[in-house]
């Protein structure tokens, strides 16, 4: 059977990487939504959204994201999915900002991560009761949950909130492999993780650093969707900073192609997630 067109998300900003590290991060809302403009051009169906303050800190706020999807939704039609893991050590009602956006403004997809894991020399913090809230506040405002996965067990834990009622299978998983406490970027662990995945559900692998584009050739060909962008790595070989995410996008979707995958364009990608 052949496989379904893939969808490339772009994940545009992060929480983390700095201008210091690239100039090409954009931070406002007019740079982000030419960002997004640039990269569905460039073949991204989706975009991952954090929003930053004006001196480039991490924020949560729903005033900086409802302007950047105003941005992104003026100059083009990908889908909008915004965090809801922010920065570590965010509280809840911080992290859970973009969720109470309505309208024009509200998000296609929300991120929902489902364990604490390290991450580098901290914590990325999500115990059980956290999880179960972000969740209700996911269901509550009526947005699609991607199940973002650090290590194999949050894909377990998605289980048990479906038995919850917190969410619905099948549903939409990302495997972030890679972060330096989490689990490797290595393609038995990728195996491992679609193996243990709930039937008929979706699944996206999203790379850190080096190893971002070279995922993006084993989810094209095991029929899975890729994750690139500034969020995640800032090179586009090795010591050449990509000059934007539209450069890493065309460069997941060149390596799709070549492993025989088309494209989704973002009408398709609402029909495979089942938006």
């Amino acid at each position: 059977m052949k496989a379904p067109p893939m969808i490339i998300t772009a994940a545009l900003v992060g929480a983390e990487t700095t201008r210091e590290q690239t100039p090409y991060l954009p931070i406002t809302a007019e740079e982000i939504g030419e960002s997004a403009a640039r990269s569905r051009e460039a073949g991204a169906a989706m975009v991952h959204l954090h929003v930053r303050n004006a001196d480039g800190t991490a924020s949560q706020a729903p005033g900086l994201f409802a302007a950047a999807i105003r941005e992104i939704r003026r100059r083009c039609d990908v889908l909008v999915q915004v965090s809801t893991g922010g920065a570590v050590g965010m509280e809840v009602d911080e992290r859970c900002g973009p969720l109470t956006l309505t309208g024009r403004e509200k998000p296609d997809m929300a991120t929902l991560t489902t364990g604490t894991v390290n991450f580098g020399e901290e914590v990325f913090w999500n115990p059980r009761p956290l999880v179960r809230e972000i969740a209700r506040r996911i269901r509550a405002a009526g947005i699609h949950p991607e199940i973002e996965c650090f290590d194999a067990a949050m894909v377990d834990e998605a289980r048990y909130l479906a038995q919850e009622g917190l969410i619905d299978l099948p549903a939409h998983f990302d495997f972030v492999l890679g972060v330096p406490g989490g689990l490797a970027a290595r393609p038995e662990a990728l195996e491992f993780l679609i193996s243990s995945l709930p039937d008929g559900c979706t699944w996206t692998a999203a790379g850190m650093g080096r190893h971002q584009l070279g995922l993006v050739e084993l989810a094209a060909i095991r029929g899975g969707n890729a994750r690139v962008g500034l969020e995640d790595n800032i090179f586009i070989s090795r010591g050449v900073l990509a000059k934007g995410n539209h450069e890493l996008v065309a460069e997941a979707a060149r390596r799709a192609r070549d492993k025989g995958r088309e494209v989704a364009a973002p009408e398709v990608a609402r029909s495979l997630l089942r938006l």
